[in-house]
């Protein structure tokens, strides 16, 4: 294979490796990168290092006149200037021009043609090309031949430290974008996901700027009339383990827009949490996790390589990225119909919500800016009891403009298109954990497909009191018993006490967003 040439960059490494495929990114990574290995199932085994998930506050977006009135400033996108970013990608290109060979990857973010985008991602690591060859879309050959410059190019230097004296910096790692230069430099981070979500970022700028709404959600589509359905929700909520169901068309796992035209995916893979995953639960992921596919920081046996999904010795983050076409229910291309139904998932580990409830467009806006689940006791080091957490638009971390931009574009095409929307709880029932019980991924799965055949759109509902909306109260295979939530609690004073504190919280988070938002939307917050 010929050297690719990135002295445009000021890179002169002899040998740079374009596009290689999968068994030569294998061949790469056992040679190269230690601890490197192959699972008995054929997935590629690798580890990010000190970092096992994303470090969302060493993200830093350059403040330039051309963007910087459309930018939500503050804790999401935190202000770099312009010098500091060139003496960061400076370090970047110094430490890439120290390795013996290094990977670009040349492909696409975005199945519509219209909206796709042009992503160049050039790292030292073959697990790190083998990750962006499976999470972006992949060229054919004759693609890749008249592929001509990119769009955006990410520099991934992330085995090389910030320093920590340059300005705007608060630690060794930093996530750097120039919208204007259409570069991303990452320091001091070998976790892979910041280059899968830092294209997401790019998208949730470039997107709503043509009133396209760029969405962190999965998405299905009804294999006969190609209308979809796309499902919200925060890590650990069910948004990949939802969309993995065989009666529907995959659309994809995490990152979708909804155009004139319907939806797109944004991304060519998936990216699964693979804690507890097992054949029996989730058999559609566990099988795509074959040659091909990286499965990250997971402990597995070195005498037979099986992995052990239930061991969470390095991180409760385990994940697998496989191609969008390891999945046999795939649509390829990406994209649907719009959608007939918008579903916002919620892991309320308080007991409070309801299994299922159906929202008016004032509320889908409240909620959707909301973006609530909870963290569960145990999970993180200090949390003795749930934890409330809210992340606007369900996407906290991507969203680039104000949250207010992407809820005005979610109500005009729920409005345009006519889509219900509905609120699941995939979290707990009659009380919080320890008093009550997990809601079972089958009733779960039994409320969507109640929701997708159209079953709930006209079931019997009760309004809430607190939260002001309708409670489904009737769902095929679903016991009715477990439908309104107060009744599920042995003691209903309890239940009152807890729905009220529950109510205050998201009304004291909302209270950041209460300027751009319209009086009927604030009319839709929970009442205490």
């Amino acid at each position: 294979m010929e050297s690719f040439d990135l002295s445009a960059y000021g890179i002169s490494v002899n040998r740079v490796l374009r596009n290689p495929a999968p068994s030569a990114l294998y061949e790469e990574a056992i040679r190269h990168e230690p601890g490197t290995s192959i699972s008995d199932t054929g997935a590629l085994l690798a580890y990010s290092g000190e970092k096992t998930g994303r470090s969302p506050k060493d993200k830093r977006v350059v403040k330039n006149s051309e963007s910087e009135e459309n930018i939500w400033w503050g804790d999401v996108n935190y202000p770099l200037d312009l010098d500091s970013f060139h003496t960061n990608y400076e370090r970047a290109i110094d430490y890439l021009n120290l390795c013996p060979t290094l990977y670009v990857i040349d492909a696409f973010a975005g199945w519509d043609p219209d909206c796709r985008i042009k992503v160049r991602v050039i790292c030292s690591r073959p697990y790190h090309a083998l990750f962006m060859h499976n999470m972006l879309i992949r060229p054919t050959d004759a693609e890749l031949e008249t592929f001509g410059e990119p769009e955006y190019v990410i520099f991934n230097a992330g085995t090389f430290p910030a320093n920590r004296y340059t300005t705007g910096m608060t630690s060794k790692t930093s996530v750097d974008l120039c919208i204007e230069e259409g570069k991303i430099v990452i320091l001091g981070t070998e976790y892979a996901g910041e280059m899968k979500k830092g294209v997401f970022t790019v998208m949730n700028y470039l997107m709503p700027a043509r009133d396209i709404l760029s969405m962190h959600c999965s998405a299905t589509a009804d294999r006969d009339t190609g209308r979809s359905s796309v499902l919200f929700g925060l890590s650990g909520t069910g948004k990949t383990t939802l969309s993995a169901d065989p009666k529907r068309y995959l659309i994809g796992d995490d990152e979708h827009c909804w155009s004139d035209n319907g939806i797109f995916n944004i991304e060519g893979g998936c990216y699964a949490k693979a804690i507890y995953l097992s054949l029996e639960r989730e058999p559609e992921i566990f099988q795509a996790l074959r040659f091909g596919a990286v499965l990250e920081n997971v402990v597995y046996d070195e005498a037979h390589h099986h992995v052990d999904f239930d061991d969470t010795t390095i991180t409760q983050n385990t994940r697998g990225a496989y191609p969008i076409e390891f999945m046999p229910s795939a649509k390829i291309p990406c994209i649907a119909e719009h959608p007939s139904d918008v579903i916002f998932l919620t892991c309320d580990a308080f007991g409070v919500l309801p299994p299922v409830s159906k929202l008016t467009p004032e509320q889908a806006m409240y909620h959707f800016i909301s973006g609530y689940t909870a963290k569960v006791a145990g999970t993180e080091v200090g949390v003795t009891e749930p934890q409330t957490t809210f992340s606007p638009c369900f996407g906290g971390p991507f969203l680039v403009w104000h949250p207010g931009k992407y809820a005005d574009l979610l109500a005009s095409k729920i409005q345009k298109h006519n889509a219900n929307v509905w609120l699941v709880n995939t979290g707990w029932n009659g009380g919080p954990p320890g008093v009550g019980e997990r809601i079972s991924l089958p009733h779960t799965r039994a409320i969507i497909d109640g929701i997708h055949s159209g079953a709930l759109a006209n079931a019997k509902t009760q309004k809430d009191p607190v939260f002001g909306f309708e409670i489904v109260t009737e769902c095929p295979n679903v016991p009715s018993e477990m439908l309104i939530p107060r009744n599920t609690w042995k003691d209903p004073a309890a239940y009152d006490k807890t729905a009220a504190k529950l109510a205050t919280s998201f009304n004291k988070n909302f209270e950041k967003y209460a300027d751009g938002v319209s009086k009927a939307v604030l009319d839709a917050a929970p009442k205490v």
